[in-house]
């Protein structure tokens, strides 16, 4: 059965969004079936994915959030990525977090191969027996 992927990605930072998009269907088997949902934020990715679950094998989250003057990087980067291992664990499914947290945007566009890191991760977790 041909697997099904869900990838939900905050464009936010349309560069880096895009590089972390290529290298994220770079390495996703030709053989699944892949469709995309685009999201204005990272805050907006754990509830698109919550909606799809029963319609899925698996998800990759992409997106970047970058450090500024107010608390606001840490509240969103802390509670995405509890939202989205939540999610992962109740529902038994893979979700590969390739979302980027980080201090300046000279440091997401050096990480864009996150989204090939996320599809690994998820191939390898839909891969065991």
């Amino acid at each position: 059965m041909r697997k099904k992927i869900l990838i939900v990605i905050a464009d936010y930072y349309k560069e880096i969004s895009l590089g972390l998009l290529n290298s994220a269907k770079k390495n996703l088997p030709r053989s699944f079936k892949i469709k995309i949902i685009k999201v204005p934020g990272v805050f907006e990715i754990p509830v698109t994915i919550s909606k799809y679950l029963k319609k899925f094998d698996g998800f990759i989250a992409l997106g970047c959030v970058i450090k500024g003057k107010t608390p606001h990087f840490d509240f969103i980067s802390q509670s995405s990525t509890n939202a989205i291992m939540n999610l992962a664990i109740n529902s038994k499914k893979p979700i590969g977090n390739g979302i980027l947290t980080c201090l300046n945007l000279n440091q997401a566009k050096i990480r864009k191969k996150k989204g090939a890191e996320a599809a690994k991760a998820i191939i390898s977790v839909l891969s065991q027996k």
